[in-house]
């Protein structure tokens, strides 16, 4: 189990230890911010394609190794969700939000284009079962309120042996096919049982920025393994 918040400052309550007034805020807290990015993941993605800079965007990237794009999306959710851990001023829990949704916008830009241009709709079943996905997980954490933060050491060692598949692909040329997304999918859903937990249990309550900035990393890698599943699937 991990127990990382309950280690901090005397002066920070944690959510498993709140009053039912500070547990209710948090969430609202939390779950709106993590609303807001999404909502401008979808704006800043909406303004590089109908601007004109997605194609150039994607090109620009699609010229280095594509297992480059995916080992820097698996680097910068580790990033984020380590910052999520640390960061105590929300400041800086903010500056590490605005700065992981602009990344991911970035990074998500060939995978968007090729799905937008060879693959219409897509985007669209993706993000649907990616919502889906993520109700029906954090629906099973609220309503067992069953502690699923055991699972953290293994979703360590599985984030681990992905980005070593990930380095051998681009060392050997050796192809990741559709069964290494849905690795990947069951790894963000567990991921999705793990933060949630914490939410509800861990986190003190003014870190709740941080609490939205690991659960957009959980959502976003969900729906980037789901839409190259539902990519791959029409080939």
């Amino acid at each position: 189990m991990d127990h990382a918040y309950t280690s901090t400052t005397s002066e920070q309550v944690v959510m498993a230890e709140a009053s039912r007034e500070a547990r209710a805020t948090f969430l609202f807290r939390t779950y709106a911010h993590l609303f807001a990015a999404l909502a401008s993941f979808v704006m800043i993605e909406v303004l590089f394609f109908t601007q004109g800079w997605a194609e150039n965007m994607a090109t620009a990237m699609m010229g280095m190794n594509w297992m480059l794009i995916l080992g820097a999306f698996v680097v910068v959710s580790w990033l984020a969700t380590s910052t999520a851990h640390k960061a105590e001023s929300l400041t800086v829990q903010y500056l590490a939000l605005v700065g992981f949704v602009m990344a991911e916008a970035i990074i998500f830009v060939p995978l968007l284009w090729i799905a937008f241009t060879y693959a219409p709709g897509a985007i669209t079943t993706a993000a649907g079962i990616s919502l889906a996905g993520f109700a029906a997980l954090t629906a099973i954490v609220f309503v067992t309120r069953k502690d699923f933060t055991f699972l953290g050491a293994t979703l360590r060692w599985i984030g681990i042996c992905a980005l070593g598949g990930i380095a051998l692909s681009i060392f050997t040329g050796f192809e990741l096919g559709p069964w290494f997304s849905v690795a990947m999918i069951a790894l963000a859903g567990g991921a999705i049982l793990y933060d949630t937990s914490k939410v509800l249990l861990y986190y003190p309550e003014d870190r709740y920025v941080g609490a939205a900035l690991e659960l957009f990393a959980s959502v976003a890698m969900l729906f980037w393994y789901v839409l190259r599943l539902v990519l791959a699937s029409r080939d």
